[in-house]
């Protein structure tokens, strides 16, 4: 058992306004299983390439163990090669007999190490990855985002495997994931660093009691602070009055006055006087008291969309469909049965590679988004509603170009509304001067979601939308799509966000 430690860590990259980390001080134990979240840009890969010694900052980053940082890198040649020929190059001291055993707990055969790295499925690919990873001894091990594009099956297996492993970094946006493969939580707030004992839904759980006990003092300290103003301002406009009184009287009606009578109520206002500094010490002191109390509040604002409605009821329909790739041996799905109506949740689920995206894509061929695919046979019945509008969330981001001033030109949206969803989904403004090409994976996403939510639709089809979106993101797009029922037809592997929307599920 050892430690990592971080003192004053500051970092920031080359041409950024705000550091993403500044006089950072935490320290994590080699021997934890440590669930690292964050929103989407405030720097968790950036942490991870801060441990791997990839990135250098200011302050200092100390470890006594090598780490080692999932995904590698897999190169074009490699792609083309068996992992049982290239994995030495990506864990040193590699060897083959532990890779098959990590493997075996992953249920996953052997035989795919001595298959080409391209044929194998996503989840494959993750395994195989994994299985390298863990291969080796006495490492702490960083994994970013592992289930991204898994299936539920191949979900399951990595949190079944990652629950019995120690001495790791998990960086996830899937609650259930993280509940129950960690037993730390290191959390990347708005302007500071926490470290808690538990899993994720422990922290939340106490995060909710500190946001509660942080607003209700925050609260104490605006009244207390409102009265003391309003007693220094009253004590001010007694001292003036009585100030005014000092020259100038009427013997007659103040007949017991005199000359003397002016040191008196000098004195007075004096003490007046005196009285309004104590008091505005008093309210510099509750304003530094309530400085700081809500820097860490995660504001989860409300987003809002306009479905729209269709004259008709029913929506989509599917009724004995069988798709198939021209020269392909096998049906991506067959006799596939079902119907979208107004109002309706539904989600598509199965394992990758069954047709989700591609009976999506036939969806909005029929509707005119998108154009014929002249590689795909579609048999039996696929229709959809006379003049439908559809609103689309690719599951690829990495078309994604230019600036948001073109995306918004492109696609025929208020800029000006476009950039006040993505502040609502808490990207900074410094990002909107950026080529969207150089945002991250979950900004990429956002800025798919957040046109959609612009695009007026009869239907909204989603295909794996909440892929790299932090869990902030996802509970707020949860409390959306709860609040306007628009009907969706989606694929997302996040089972708790399925459920949480109320969503009736498909099987392919």
């Amino acid at each position: 058992m050892s430690q990592i430690r971080a003192d004053h860590l500051t970092f920031g990259y080359d041409g950024s306004v705000e550091p993403v980390f500044e006089n950072a001080d935490f320290t994590l134990d080699t021997d934890w299983k440590l669930g690292l979240i964050g929103r989407n840009g405030k720097g968790k890969t950036t942490l991870l390439r801060l441990l791997t010694g990839e990135l250098s900052g200011q302050g200092s980053l100390t470890r006594s163990v090598p780490v080692a940082y999932f995904p590698y890198t897999i190169t074009p040649g490699q792609m083309r090669e068996t992992a049982a020929e290239f994995a030495y190059e990506l864990r040193e001291n590699c060897e083959l007999w532990r890779v098959i055993c990590e493997l075996s707990e992953l249920h996953e055969d052997a035989e795919i190490l001595y298959r080409p790295f391209d044929t194998l499925s996503h989840g494959q690919r993750t395994k195989v990855l994994l299985a390298v990873l863990f291969s080796g001894e006495n490492d702490f091990l960083l994994i970013d985002e592992p289930t991204n594009h898994l299936d539920a099956k191949a979900r399951e297996n990595v949190r079944q495997y990652l629950s019995a492993k120690k001495g790791f970094i998990l960086v996830s946006h899937d609650r259930d994931l993280l509940d129950a493969c960690t037993d730390h939580i290191l959390v990347l707030n708005r302007k500071t660093i926490m470290v808690q004992n538990g899993n994720f839904s422990c922290w939340k759980e106490n995060q909710e009691r500190r946001d509660r006990f942080a607003e209700a003092e925050n609260e104490k300290h605006r009244k207390e602070i409102k009265k003391l103003r309003q007693a220094a301002k009253r004590t001010a406009e007694w001292a003036d009055k009585n100030e005014r009184t000092k020259i100038g009287f009427d013997p007659i009606k103040e007949h017991d006055r005199c000359l003397n009578t002016r040191s008196f109520i000098g004195a007075k206002t004096k003490k007046m006087q005196s009285r309004v500094k104590n008091t505005e010490r008093r309210i510099e002191r509750e304003i530094s008291e309530q400085e700081g109390l809500l820097q860490d509040i995660e504001e989860i604002k409300a987003l809002k969309m306009s479905p729209l409605k269709h004259y008709k009821e029913t929506l989509v329909t599917v009724r004995g469909c069988t798709l198939q790739y021209k020269g392909a041996d096998e049906p991506v799905c067959r006799g596939l049965t079902f119907s979208v109506k107004q109002g309706e949740r539904i989600a598509l689920h199965g394992a990758n590679g069954c047709g989700k995206s591609t009976l999506m894509r036939v969806i909005l061929q029929k509707a005119g988004v998108l154009a014929a695919d002249d590689s795909l046979s579609v048999g039996g019945v696929c229709e959809t509603a006379s003049g439908l509008i559809v609103s689309y969330v690719p599951q690829d981001t990495s078309f994604l170009r230019g600036g948001i001033p073109e995306f918004c030109e492109e696609r025929g949206l208020d800029r000006s509304m476009f950039c006040t969803v993505l502040r609502q989904l808490d990207l900074s403004r410094a990002q909107f001067g950026k080529d969207i090409s150089e945002y991250s994976a979950g900004q990429k996403k956002k800025v798919l979601i957040a046109a959609s939510l612009l695009t007026p639709a009869h239907l909204y089809i989603w295909d794996e939308p909440l892929n790299f979106i932090d869990i902030f993101s996802r509970m707020q797009i949860e409390t959306l799509l709860e609040y306007y029922r628009p009907t969706m037809l989606f694929a997302e592997h996040d089972k708790r966000f399925r459920e949480n929307i109320g969503a009736e599920t498909i099987c392919l």
